[in-house]
């Protein structure tokens, strides 16, 4: 499996990354050439996420060492006179006040263990497994897996990912597509017990956009997970997915 870094420059152009049998010779020395058959088929995955709603709780280190801080500077602080500051205590008072009451960090899908609903785990990022058939899995399975299309004729492997999530949600109007490059791309190579070709799986990121609630189709089952549920559905690439998850924040 290999781990790629996002191109910064526009869209990848299938026409000058395939040629009629696969990849071209033009292709870089570290994209292996793909072999007549199958061994060439190309899938485009999305990694469909949606951000954290609250502000993530500070980390027991980090909150210690701003404590220490605060405490330091109060030692070497200048002091102003007593007028000054009854002064400045004096300011914003008024006939009105208004109460704030924070949202409780801890939603009823917390509680209940809802994982297809993405009201839950409010300060973290939440991602799209879907449950039902993948390209590749052994014996056509269902299996765990993300948004997916195998490239047909889309002119760029984007419009792909595209197509991918669209077949999924019915559409695209809450949705925002990060870069036009995929972020990552992994090759899948199969033993040879199996009758399934190698082919290489090309993933791209997209974001939930001004919505609590989507409608997901075309699958057995799906799942809203943080990153640490995600490993937990893919122990065996746990490594790969741990990067890449790592590289994007």
């Amino acid at each position: 499996m290999l781990l790629r870094s996002p191109a910064r420059s526009g869209g990848i152009h299938l026409r000058s990354l395939l040629g009629a049998r696969g990849f071209s010779s033009s292709s870089p020395p570290s994209a292996p050439a793909a072999a007549e058959g199958d061994d060439g088929k190309i899938v485009a995955s999305v990694l469909f996420e949606r951000l954290p709603i609250v502000i993530p709780k500070i980390h027991p280190v980090v909150y210690a060492f701003q404590e220490f801080s605060f405490r330091w500077r109060q030692q070497y602080r200048r002091q102003y006179p007593d007028d000054v500051l009854g002064k400045a205590d004096a300011r914003g008072k008024g006939d009105y006040q208004i109460d704030y009451v924070p949202a409780p960090r801890i939603t009823e899908a917390d509680k209940a263990n809802d994982r297809k609903s993405l009201q839950r785990a409010l300060d973290n990022k939440l991602y799209l497994l879907l449950y039902g058939k993948s390209f590749g899995a052994p014996d056509g399975k269902p299996v765990w897996h993300f948004p997916e299309k195998v490239y047909e004729n889309e002119d760029t492997l984007r419009l792909c990912a595209e197509s991918a999530l669209k077949s999924v949600l019915g559409g695209l109007n809450n949705t925002y597509f990060v870069g036009n490059a995929p972020m990552a791309h992994m090759v899948v190579e199969q033993n040879e017990e199996s009758s399934a070709s190698s082919f290489k799986r090309f993933f791209f990121k997209s974001q939930v956009v001004g919505a609590t609630k989507l409608n997901i189709g075309k699958c057995q089952d799906y799942v809203w997970v943080t990153k640490d549920e995600l490993l937990e559905y893919f122990p065996e690439q746990k490594p790969f997915f741990n990067k890449m998850i790592i590289h994007i924040r």
